[in-house]
Formats: structure tokens, C-alpha cells, sequence
């Protein structure tokens, strides 16, 4: 199937590892010409060049996204070396893990600056470029607790449920552009922050690492974890021509780990 993305130029946030690197990978093999960042620098050029090897123009330029020098820099780097902008991806790191009595107000700022705020500057900085040239995709990942919060994880299901509402009013405002907006919530993904997670749940808890991701593993019906490529194949999808007539949407890549109907 054609996706029709040949020629097409990305920015791909937290892309030097993980689902942001699943997705820049997979753009890249679709022909798309990629921007990437991440804070750190080592790991990012490590997969510039796994997509340079592979084919893929790629552009990795160090970024911390809750700067918002960063995230203007960011978005006139990648229009000043391909010529447009025709796909956002925002993502971001999850803040710490923890209860509601474990932080302050300081934290939940900090968690808010990390992924609400984000979205919304990048957002801001690339919708003037996608307007001109007549369109675009603004794909944010965010998580299953948009959906179902999450046990332990307060300061994400705070922040990601403010990008779901914010996705939602641009996609309603920009849809005469033909900008369209949509939201994809990884479920349980083998990742470091996975693992991260677990670890400080193990430790509360007095139990292992292993026992905690079994926990999880007993609550998706597919009976295992994702894969990163898996959650990416979502955003080449939502990225490409075939997506045309969706947005505003927040779909789960979760093995079946929402139990709600929607």
C-alpha cells in the first residue's frame, strides 16, 4: 500500500530512543525526510545514522522540548533544511512516577512544562508553516492513562489528560486547514521507561521488577507486551494520505489493556 509520504518532512520528537526512535525509523522508510532531537546527544546522532544508513535524509538536532527557545529553534531548523513542514510528532519522556501526597506544586509544573506545554509550543511554531503550504499532521503521543489512570503515575495522568483536551480544540479550529490532529496512547510498551516505572513501583511495593511487569502483562489480553515498531505503525498511519478523514481522534496501540468501550 502507497502511504503516500515520499518527499514528506517530519519532526520527531524524543527520537533518540524508544517509540520517538520506532517512529522516526519507520517515517524514514517511508521516505520521509526526518527531523529528530533529543536531550541526549550520543544516542541521538546513534540513530541519525542508523537512518542515514538506511537511506533516510535525517536531521538530529539537541533539544530539550519544555524550553521554548528550543522548540522554535527546533521548528526553523527543520523548515530551513527540507523547505516545509508537513508532520509533527510530539513526544515527550514521562515525568517521574509516584502519588498525588509524593509532589509538590513545583512537580506538577514541571510535569506540565514536560508534556502539555510542549505540545503546545511546537504546535504553535509549526501550524503557520503547515497553513501556508496547505496542511499537515500533528500526531502527539501520550498514554493510556488519557484513557484509564494509571496506578503510580499522578503527574502523567494529570499533564497527558491536558493534551487530549488541547488536541481536541485544534483539531476542531484547524480541520478547515487541513491540519489534522490526533492522539496515540501506547499502552504497555517494552521500553526503558516501562521498566523505569516498574522499578519505582517494585521498590514501593517490596516486590521485584519482574513481579510488577508480570502484573502488567496479566491486564492486556494479548498476553505480552508491545513492541515499539507496533505503536510507530499507528503513526506512519496517522501521518500518511490514508489518513485523511480522521482527526481529533485518541487511539490506543495497547494490546487490549483499556477495558472502557471508548
Amino acid at each position: 500500500m502507497d502511504l503516500g509520504l515520499q518527499g514528506r518532512v517530519a519532526l520527531v520528537c524524543a527520537a533518540s530512543k524508544g517509540l520517538g526512535q520506532a517512529v522516526a525509523l519507520g517515517l524514514a522508510a517511508e521516505g520521509v525526510k526526518v527531523t529528530i532531537c533529543a536531550r541526549g546527544e550520543e544516542a541521538l546522532l546513534a540513530t541519525a545514522g542508523e537512518i542515514a544508513a538506511g537511506g533516510g535524509d535525517v536531521l538530529a538536532t539537541r533539544a530539550d522540548v519544555t524550553q521554548p527557545a528550543d522548540c522554535h529553534r527546533l521548528i526553523a531548523a527543520t523548515v530551513e533544511r527540507f523547505g516545509r513542514l508537513d508532520i509533527l510528532v510530539n513526544n515527550a519522556g514521562g515525568p517521574p512516577a509516584g502519588q498525588f501526597l509524593d509532589f509538590g506544586e513545583e512537580d506538577f509544573r514541571r510535569g506540565l512544562e514536560l508534556n502539555l506545554l510542549s505540545t503546545l509550543r511546537l504546535s504553535q511554531e509549526a501550524v503557520p508553516h503547515m497553513r501556508r503550504q496547505g496542511g499537515g499532521r500533528i500526531i502527539n503521543i501520550v498514554s493510556v492513562s488519557t484513557k484509564q489512570p494509571l496506578k503510580g503515575l499522578i503527574l502523567s495522568n494529570t499533564a497527558r489528560a491536558g493534551v487530549i483536551g488541547l488536541a481536541k480544540s485544534m483539531a476542531n479550529e484547524l480541520a478547515r486547514d487541513n491540519i489534522l490532529v490526533n492522539n496515540v496512547c501506547p499502552g504497555p510498551i517494552l521500553t526503558d521507561r516501562v521498566r523505569d516505572v516498574a522499578t519505582v513501583r517494585a521498590a514501593r511495593e517490596q516486590t521485584t521488577v519482574e513481579a510488577v511487569i508480570a502484573e502488567l502483562v496479566s491486564d492486556i489480553p494479548l498476553g505480552r507486551l508491545g513492541r515499539p515498531e507496533e505503536l510507530a505503525s499507528m503513526v506512519v498511519f496517522l501521518a500518511s494520505a490514508r489518513a485523511s478523514f480522521i482527526t481529533g481522534a485518541t487511539i490506543q496501540v495497547d494490546g487490549g489493556f483499556v477495558k472502557g468501550l471508548l
